[in-house]
């Protein structure tokens, strides 16, 4: 498959305006240290609480009238699924969304809120069940990041701190980005090498899910069980592959990738709640974490951007994440 060009990217660009909201780059002077300055792309505040709208708004739009008639089907553990419930009835597409038992429930009861039909099946199944349903029903599948417009509507997301970096006069040299299935870090490192050539793109994920950061290693996309990636809190990062395309991509455009703990997630979320008053799921936090807690693994005196990924969290944990560590 073609990696997304800067056509592409800016074509989803056009597509998204109105229907995504443009976040802005916030400067965090809590967060300075060593000559480095942050900045905190908070895709928190997406509509649907995530980045996920760009890529499915992008992807629905370029539908055929035929292809809405039949209605989309798109399997995902919360995120996504509300991204295309959103985007369907913003277009008056029926959308059934596949999503595991093992659900936050928030994420659930939202997608529902979106009008969308919502199957919930064991984590073993959730990528297989779309197929029986295409099959059955004749539905139009929109996958959650090995799709090309799915990696160039995300990529906006890189666009954006590229023109907002310039607007501020930013010595931007390192962007984190969160890592699952790769359509997020796909985009934006596409979108950055191809605008702004010599900033480094760093993926992080959770050492507990860390098949995309085995497979940069390698340099072979590896396959992780879902026994072992479930056992995070970042649930949106328990996907257990980088997707065939968005392997092609970080292959291509990205620096490194890095993992971040389990406590240091935890940290980050209650660090983030505090100092920036950002809510952000724990999958929403690696970014950040990994700028907090391995500073001596980023260049030293240059400005790091982070992107927020979403802030689709339970109350519940929220609440034990803001208490935590207990004493």
């Amino acid at each position: 498959m073609a990696l997304v060009t800067l056509d592409d990217l800016r074509d989803a660009q056009k597509r998204i305006l109105g229907a995504a909201v443009r976040t802005p780059l916030m400067p965090c002077p809590w967060a300075g240290h060593g000559g480095r300055t942050l900045h905190l792309k908070p895709e928190n505040l997406q509509p649907t609480g995530a980045f996920k709208i760009r890529g499915a708004y992008n992807r629905l739009s370029v539908l055929t009238a035929e292809e809405r008639a039949r209605g989309v089907v798109a399997q995902s553990s919360g995120n996504h699924a509300q991204a295309v419930a959103y985007a369907a009835r913003a277009m008056g597409i029926k959308a059934v969304i596949v999503m595991p038992d093992n659900s936050p429930a928030v994420k659930v009861e939202n997608t529902r809120s979106f009008g969308a039909e919502v199957v919930l099946v064991p984590m073993g199944v959730r990528d297989t069940t779309p197929a029986e349903l295409v099959a059955e029903h004749g539905y139009v599948w929109v996958p959650p990041y090995d799709d090309p417009w799915i990696v160039a509507g995300q990529g906006t997301v890189g666009l954006e701190i590229a023109d907002d970096a310039t607007a501020l006069d930013l010595d931007l040299r390192t962007v984190l980005v969160p890592v699952s299935g790769g359509g997020l870090i796909s985009g934006v490192a596409a979108a950055l090498k191809l605008s702004m050539p010599g900033v480094r793109v760093v993926g992080v994920e959770p050492e507990l899910a860390a098949d995309a950061t085995e497979s940069f290693r390698s340099g072979e996309r590896r396959i992780w069980p879902f026994e072992l990636t479930q056992r995070t809190i970042a649930d949106g990062l328990r996907t257990t592959s980088l997707g065939v395309l968005p392997w092609e991509h970080v292959q291509a455009y990205v620096d490194d990738i890095i993992t971040v703990t389990e406590d240091e997630i935890r940290d980050t979320v209650g660090v983030l709640a505090r100092r920036a008053r950002i809510v952000a799921e724990p999958a929403g936090a690696v970014a950040t974490a990994a700028y907090l807690h391995h500073a001596d693994e980023l260049p030293h005196g240059r400005s790091v951007a982070a992107v927020v990924s979403g802030g689709n969290v339970e109350p519940s944990l929220l609440g034990e994440l803001l208490a935590w560590p207990r004493a």
